[in-house]
């Protein structure tokens, strides 16, 4: 308990928890316990809480959803903070959203909906939070939220500034922020206007599509391997023979290869197992080194 109590020390007055497990915290349901755990009411609890870490030397992992996140079973040894519902706050002024880092994107893309703002309809099925979208620049179906992004709200060690969105160089799930190592707050979004039935016919056809070809059904990381060049990686897989190819609790999807799916009881070991056993075939078979979209961080139990 050495990190629960340096962190205790130097902030009092912020609720911290010790030993919580993490796999709850992810869509993966996989994962050990972090040292310590938080969830900040505002931005000075957060500024508080990182200022800390960093002078403790306790490394920090940020938490959305953890929908793109694998947590090894041995768990982060650090502190681990999840930013939600007090996170989470929309707001729209003409045809700007600002939407926090605790927001999640399916909540955001109804906000746009319900002010007839048009753009985000993709962005309705992606089960991850503004925070950790604009961090990767995440999308589906052709779209990405750096198309949008006017500003984003960023904490570093010199505090908390904005960035501008031509600032951020967005590009296939990569931003400055993942460089830089920018904690982000929350971003602005610029949309035009649009009609709102239009905008909900997208929105029900992009979630029948997502209902039809991903395993919803199932805990996972969404795609769990970057789009290689010139290749999709879910086809590799499928074309590789791995369909359905299990290690213990883990499984290549039988609906969408690009998917790999906890189907009861998987741990952390189960996960990096499939993931190397799916990128040395399609590695051995088409000369494609596949690379995770999916976050690993923490230790091996």
């Amino acid at each position: 308990m050495i990190v629960y109590d340096r962190l205790s020390a130097l902030c009092p007055d912020i609720a911290l928890h010790g030993q919580v497990p993490l796999a709850p915290c992810t869509t993966l349901r996989v994962g050990g316990k972090a040292d310590v755990f938080a969830e900040p009411e505002n931005e000075e609890q957060l500024k508080a809480l990182l200022s800390a870490a960093w002078q403790a030397e306790v490394p920090v992992l940020l938490l959305g959803n953890g929908s793109n996140l694998l947590i090894k079973d041995g768990g982060f040894r650090g502190l681990a903070v999840r930013l939600g519902k007090k996170f989470s706050a929309i707001t729209v002024t003409g045809n700007e959203i600002y939407a926090q880092a605790g927001a999640l994107l399916s909540a955001l893309s109804r906000a746009a909906r319900d002010a007839s703002l048009t753009g985000l309809e993709f962005a309705q099925g992606i089960p991850g939070t503004v925070g950790g979208g604009v961090y990767m620049n995440a999308g589906a179906y052709g779209g990405e939220l750096g198309k949008f992004v006017t500003s984003v709200r960023v904490l570093d060690g010199d505090g908390i500034r904005d960035i501008s969105g031509s600032d951020m160089a967005f590009a296939y799930r990569h931003t400055r922020a993942m460089e830089e190592q920018w904690i982000i707050l929350g971003a602005s979004f610029h949309l035009e206007t649009g009609n709102m039935e239009m905008i909900e016919f997208a929105m029900r056809d992009y979630a029948a599509r997502r209902k039809e070809k991903q395993p919803l059904e199932y805990p996972s990381a969404g795609s769990f391997f970057k789009r290689p060049t010139g290749y999709f990686a879910g086809k590799l897989i499928e074309d590789a023979g791995l369909k359905g190819a299990r290690v213990g609790g883990a499984q290549v999807s039988e609906k969408h290869a690009g998917f790999l799916v906890n189907r009861g009881g998987a741990t952390a070991k189960d996960f990096l197992a499939l993931k190397t056993l799916v990128q040395d075939t399609v590695k051995e078979k088409f000369g494609v080194q596949l690379e995770p979209e999916v976050r690993i961080v923490g230790e091996d139990a």
